[in-house]
């Protein structure tokens, strides 16, 4: 049944680090939603909870206990991405709705069964890419489908970072010990190994328990332009890169670049995406940008601005006869004069370089819009378009990247069965 207007939304958060805890707050923005508990393996972090969300606020280590509260109706997973997937399902199958952190799923087959849960509950679950819900992006696919740029022909997407924390360089706490994170839960899906804080605080760089570049960041782009496009998924991938600037123990890279082919759909022609991201750069703090270059104009996609620059296709070829005998220029000169013929210079004639500039309100947050989205998708039983579906279908190629890089292939991907197919 939909929740009635004045009913609260009551939820739980099931990892409250960095984003885990941004979305909690983003959360208790929202009319009618009410905390009621969380669970992370740091006691830390409990402790915190407590202290910025209320001490009747209920605490655990086990998210099993979550899910098996009748007060919570539903789930923010913000856990590192190896958890994504199981605690999706159990949660579903529990009755609970999930606004699951991107990527969806830590690895390409995990997909199909937080796709299948999703269908067979008829639970609400939405990913946790914000840029679906911005309102720069929503403009931009208006203009796309207007045909403001023409024939697309290249997508170029790039986000960049410079500084320690924005390659994932996180803090560790001075009390990080056995007795304090519980460490046997957190490595208990994945391999077994010695209490290792930075593997447990750093987790991002770490191919055991996140997805690198692709799961933190292409899954943002990839996002994005498939809002634009209405995309149903690229056809082959090819990634490169390497750890060249952040020499520590990490096993991922932080210098990346993928080349990604989309067939021809009624939605697009076909085109070629290429990804960029660089943990290294110089610069601004973060550099983030979706260019789409088409036939008759370029559309820019940043943060808070969306630029388009038209530039109408040349009616004429022009030439090149340099070389050719003076006989044969004169004849191709005499053809071209009669298919073009010039008319008289006016005022009609000038083309003025065009660039409009959008800019979305001040006050529009995708991340807090992105949690009304899914507050209203539950009250509403509508599912948000971000659902598991969509989610697969962006998180599969980005993990596909990653394939590509470790394996040094080409890979292929099948947008119509979301499974890679060589």
């Amino acid at each position: 049944m939909p929740f009635a207007k004045n009913d609260h939304i009551q939820i739980a958060t099931i990892g409250v680090g960095g984003m885990g805890s941004g979305d909690t707050q983003m959360a208790q923005q929202i009319p009618g939603v009410k905390l009621m508990a969380v669970a992370d393996l740091y006691d830390g972090r409990l402790e915190r909870a407590k202290e910025k969300w209320g001490a009747d606020i209920a605490t655990t280590r086990d998210y099993r206990e979550i899910l098996a509260r009748k007060d919570v109706d539903a789930v923010i997973i913000g856990t590192s991405d190896h958890y994504h997937a199981q605690i999706s399902i159990d949660a579903m199958n529990a009755g609970k709705d999930v606004y699951c952190e991107k990527p969806m799923v830590q690895k390409i087959e995990q997909g199909h069964a937080v796709w299948e849960t999703q269908k067979k509950t008829g639970r609400i679950l939405q990913v946790g890419s914000q840029y679906a819900s911005s309102m720069v992006f929503q403009k931009a696919r208006e203009l796309f489908k207007q045909g403001a740029i023409g024939q697309l022909n290249l997508v170029e997407a790039w986000l960049d970072r410079s500084t320690a924390i924005g390659a994932w360089q996180y803090s560790i706490p001075p009390d990080a010990n056995p007795e304090r994170v519980d460490w046997d839960r957190y490595v208990a899906i994945t391999k077994k190994r010695p209490f290792d804080a930075k593997r447990f605080f750093r987790w991002r760089n770490y191919q055991d328990y996140g997805t690198g570049v692709a799961g933190d960041l292409y899954v943002h782009l990839l996002t994005g332009l498939h809002v634009v496009t209405g995309s149903m998924g690229p056809r082959r991938v090819y990634s490169t890169g390497g750890t060249r600037f952040w020499l520590d123990e990490r096993d991922v890279a932080d210098v990346t670049l993928a080349l990604v082919d989309y067939p021809k759909t009624e939605q697009h022609p076909e085109f070629t995406l290429a990804l960029r991201v660089n943990l290294a750069s110089g610069g601004s703090i973060e550099g983030f940008g979706v260019r789409f270059v088409g036939s008759e104009g370029v559309m820019t996609v940043g943060y808070t601005t969306l630029t388009l620059q038209r530039h109408p296709r040349e009616t004429e070829p022009g030439y090149t006869i340099g070389t050719f005998p003076k006989a044969v220029q004169e004849q191709f000169l005499k053809d071209y004069n009669a298919k073009y013929p010039k008319g008289k210079p006016n005022a009609d004639a000038m083309r003025p370089d065009r660039e409009d500039v959008f800019s979305p309100p001040r006050d529009h947050s995708p991340h807090l819009e992105h949690h009304r989205n899914f507050y209203n998708a539950i009250r509403s039983r509508n599912p948000f378009f971000e659902d598991a579906e969509f989610g697969l279908r962006t998180a599969g190629p980005a993990l596909l990247c990653n394939h590509s890089y470790y394996e040094h292939k080409i890979c292929e991907w099948d947008p119509k069965s979301l499974k890679r197919t060589a």
